[in-house]
């Protein structure tokens, strides 16, 4: 059966592959439209299974949030190349993959991949095979993680890093103030820079807590010369009288003026701040029931919190306000007349814990032309 320049033209169109594909699709399938179609979607299995084992740690994070559902969910799908985050026909399918996903509320990565691809009847593999065919890459779906109710989102830097925050609105109408969308966006942006582990300190289980407690504790005393002056004059002097110090750093230390001994370590050996360390350790119990000891423990760990803690983080964008991000949010929901509490957020960074493609185009290109 004769097929014409049309015939391709139209078969690109339903598949969105290459115009020579699809000519030899035609030729195979003897200009039949049907089995052309199904000759190249073998082609996109083939050529999927080809590829699968090629590292894919670029693609896109998409953030997408269904506003009349109030559902959304916040998506990776990896690629070979950063170029193809930038292709219409990849996002297409991202963004479908997305509305999959809220339509079908798959248990996992794995379900999905079986469930039927928006507003077709190919399933997603089926789809991203395809895909794969058109555009020459590996690519896979990586992972995604819902949020229902009030939400807001940020695109970071085209994709490389998706966040998705929600709120509870005592008056849900108010969600669609400009005020409120502009804080939305301003707390998703604050998620996305500052990279929080948890909402708020209420969220750090008494296990973490108490990790957090030994490590503080541990660290101050490994960095003898953070520690408080009456306890650093002890250790020094156990140092000293004890020749547990070198007679040459002993010599150096006693030199030393007032102005000089508040910056010692500059001028002692490494091995003497390293004995002057073991020596805080051997004292650690003695050291932690100090209550000078313990107001700088509790001091550093207050200031961890407020760097791992959204609601407890100072507020980045001061020139709006100025003060925590708890009370950015309480300042708008007081302008609105309504409460508005923050409730969970997503912040989900591209590649993150992916083994990166080292490029070397040369190669690749030598490998192109070597077929």
């Amino acid at each position: 059966m004769a097929f014409t320049a049309q015939d391709v033209k139209a078969l690109r169109e339903k598949t969105g592959v290459g115009m020579m594909e699809c000519k030899k699709a035609l030729v195979e399938a003897d200009g039949d439209m049907d089995k052309a179609i199904d000759f190249l979607r073998e082609r996109g299995l083939a050529a999927a299974q080809k590829k699968a084992s090629r590292i894919a740690a670029e693609g896109v994070v998409l953030p997408y949030y269904d506003e009349t559902a109030k559902k959304g969910v916040v998506l990776e799908v990896n690629s070979e190349t950063d170029f193809v985050a930038k292709n219409e026909k990849f996002m297409s399918f991202v963004e479908g993959v997305a509305k999959t996903i809220l339509a079908t509320n798959p248990a996992d990565v794995e379900a999905l991949k079986e469930e039927k691809f928006n507003g077709t009847d190919r399933t997603v593999t089926e789809t991203l095979n395809d895909l794969v065919l058109a555009i020459g890459e590996n690519m896979k779906v990586r992972r995604f993680e819902r949020m229902d109710g009030i939400v807001s989102t940020y695109i970071h830097a085209g994709g490389s890093v998706g966040v998705m925050v929600g709120f509870d609105v005592a008056d849900e109408s108010k969600a669609a103030d400009p005020e409120f969308v502009a804080m939305g966006k301003n707390v998703a942006m604050q998620i996305a820079a500052m990279n929080p582990e948890y909402l708020s300190s209420d969220d750090i289980s008494a296990e973490e807590s108490e990790k957090m407690h030994s490590i503080t504790v541990d660290s101050a005393l490994n960095k003898p010369d953070s520690l408080p002056i009456p306890i650093l004059s002890k250790l020094i002097d156990e140092a000293i009288n004890d020749k547990k110090w070198t007679d040459e750093d002993i010599t150096i230390y006693q030199g030393l003026d007032n102005k000089q001994r508040k910056n010692f370590t500059n001028f002692i050996s490494k091995e003497a701040l390293e004995i002057l360390a073991g020596i805080a350790v051997s004292h650690k119990d003695e050291i932690v029931d100090n209550k000078i000891f313990t107001g700088l423990v509790k001091g550093r760990l207050q200031k961890q919190i407020k760097e791992v803690c959204l609601l407890e983080q100072d507020f980045v964008r001061s020139d709006l306000f100025q003060g925590s991000v708890a009370g950015y949010i309480e300042s708008v929901a007081k302008t609105l007349g309504t409460e508005i509490k923050a409730t969970n957020f997503i912040r989900m960074m591209k590649g993150d814990g992916l083994e990166k493609r080292e490029e070397n185009f040369a190669e690749e290109i030598a490998k192109q032309i070597n077929g």
